[in-house]
């Protein structure tokens, strides 16, 4: 298994080598293997998880606080899917897979709520904007009128 050292996360993961360190502090990432000297050993599928949340704060704009709650809810889901992996019994199964549609439930909410409210400040700003439109149609309405009342009282 190859491990690589924090410069080389921070290069793949797009991160800075101090953002992966508060990530591993606030508990947003599991602390990696380290060698005896300290250093910090990560695997692949560490890389993986950052790109991860990443996206989830890139792409979906979450928080920190938001993304420790989809990190986690993502854990929960691996280890159930994991778990379902190891079941043969068929009433097993399904009582697995009920967890796994909860815990999606769960994500899906996270998202519906960051949604929401990206809705509510587009709405905002599309409002803002008719009101500007509106205000810009007033002005140049009142510019040609006191064009043609300057023409008027030159001509």
């Amino acid at each position: 298994m190859t491990l690589y050292k924090i410069d080389d996360v921070a290069k793949e993961s797009g991160l800075t080598k101090r953002t992966i360190r508060y990530y591993e502090e606030i508990g947003v990432m599991p602390s990696p293997q380290r060698t005896d000297g300290g250093t910090r050993l990560y695997t692949w599928e560490d890389i993986t998880y950052l790109k991860k949340v990443v996206r989830a704060k890139e792409v979906l704009g979450f928080s920190l606080q938001e993304l420790h709650a989809y990190v986690a809810t993502s854990d929960a889901l691996n280890e159930q899917r994991f778990d379902y992996q190891q079941t043969i019994e068929v009433q097993e199964r399904i009582e697995k897979l009920s967890k796994m549609e909860t815990t999606l439930n769960e994500q899906l909410e996270l998202i519906e709520q960051k949604l929401h409210s990206i809705h509510a400040v587009q709405s905002e700003l599309e409002e803002l904007r008719e009101r500007v439109q509106t205000g810009i149609q007033r002005l140049q309405e009142q510019k040609q009128e006191q064009d043609s009342s300057d023409r008027v009282q030159d001509g």
